[in-house]
Parts: C-alpha cells; sequence; structure tokens
C-alpha cells in the first residue's frame, strides 16, 4: 500500500468512529442502519473498520449515509461532514495542483496572438 493509500485508510478509520460518536450511535444502531441499506455487517466487523482493519471500499457510500456524511470527507478530502467537494488543503499537491500553477506553468502568448480584432482567440468572435 502506498504512503498515501495507507493514511487513507488511517483517515477512514477514525473517522467511521468519529462521526458515530458524534451522532451518539452504537455501533450496533450503524450496523442496523446498515440493514436497511441491504448491507450485511456485524459490530464486530464495525469495529475492525474503526480499528483500521478489514475496510470494504465497495461499503464506503453505504458507511458514509448511515453516518449522515459524504465520501469526500470520510475519506479526508474535506473538514465538514456535509460537504461533497474537496475544500483543497488535503488534496495531494501532486495530483491536484491549483489553477494558479498550471497557469503558471503555461508560456504566454506573443502580444500580437493575444487578440484578434480586439477578441480573445480562444472566444472566438463576440457578437453584442
Amino acid at each position: 500500500m502506498t504512503e498515501l493509500g495507507s493514511h487513507r485508510h488511517h483517515v477512514v478509520s477514525e473517522r467511521l468512529r468519529e462521526r458515530r460518536r458524534d451522532l451518539g450511535l452504537t455501533q450496533k444502531e450503524v450496523v442496523s442502519r446498515l440493514r436497511g441499506m441491504g448491507v450485511t455487517t456485524t459490530n464486530k466487523a464495525l469495529s475492525s473498520l474503526e480499528h483500521g482493519a478489514g475496510l470494504d471500499v465497495a461499503k464506503l457510500p453505504e458507511l458514509a449515509c448511515a453516518l449522515e456524511c459524504t465520501l469526500t470527507w470520510l475519506v479526508g478530502l474535506t473538514d465538514t461532514p456535509g460537504r461533497w467537494q474537496p475544500d483543497g488543503k488535503h488534496w495531494p499537491r501532486h495530483t491536484q495542483p491549483t489553477t494558479r500553477e498550471v497557469a503558471a506553468t503555461v508560456p504566454p502568448l506573443p502580444s500580437e496572438r493575444v487578440t484578434l480584432n480586439g477578441t480573445p482567440p480562444i472566444l472566438g468572435p463576440v457578437e453584442f
């Protein structure tokens, strides 16, 4: 497992336990919620998940639903349990550069190519 994979695995197990406790749910109650969604599991299996063992990514959507949070939060890409959009500070830097970083790597166009008859070429003719 890569360093990133190991880190995410740890984050998921911590957040499962944290969210369950924040909601005031017992493991038995979470297992009952999962059963209601067609996911068969046990208290022992949930305990193992919360301690970093036996993580099954196929169950992540149902776990997130049972714990009233997003997958984005569950895997550690945001600090807000209800937020879907990654907040940027947790995203791996090598896979998600900022727009500003990408723009900095693109060489500027020569000034004569910036506009064509006063219209940026990327937009084409502008009609008003």
